[in-house]
């Protein structure tokens, strides 16, 4: 991998729009960040997003994805590197919510993007443009009209 062709972490959100037939402009969009970032071989998730997604895409969303399909898209998606936490990451990620004033669950995909050398974290989660460490967060639904 160059080094104009770093690693990039994926939040929950984008995953669920990729796979949501009701989310209309939002899943083109996600859609074509994922298959960039398949075909860069750039993406990083963590566990919390494979978990995250599942729940949303089976449960929460218009239309939602049958069990098997969403646990399809899980298997897929662990091919890329994943972040598995540990209870040192927990305490850490305690650390960066209460210096960030972010909820728990954001400061653990701040410190997942982080500890997995990202340099962009994908969400509409937190603030485009902030920064945690090296990683830069991104909204890919901010950036077009």
């Amino acid at each position: 991998m160059s080094a104009s062709q770093g690693r990039e972490f994926v939040d929950a959100n984008v995953l669920v729009y990729a796979f949501d037939s009701s989310a209309g402009r939002k899943r083109e969009i996600a859609a074509q960040l994922l298959e960039r970032l398949w075909d860069s071989e750039s993406g990083r998730l963590s566990v919390q997003v494979l978990q995250e997604f599942f729940v949303t895409i089976t449960r929460k969303v218009a239309n939602p994805l049958p069990t098997a399909a969403a646990e399809d898209r899980v298997r897929e998606f662990a091919a890329w590197p994943v972040f598995a936490p540990t209870a040192d990451d927990v305490l850490l990620a305690i650390a960066v919510a209460r210096k960030t004033k972010v909820s728990f669950w954001d400061a653990m995909i701040l410190h997942a993007a982080a500890e997995s050398g990202c340099d962009v974290c994908w969400t509409e989660d937190l603030n485009a443009g902030q920064r945690w460490r090296d990683v830069q967060i991104r909204d890919p639904f901010a950036l077009t009209p």
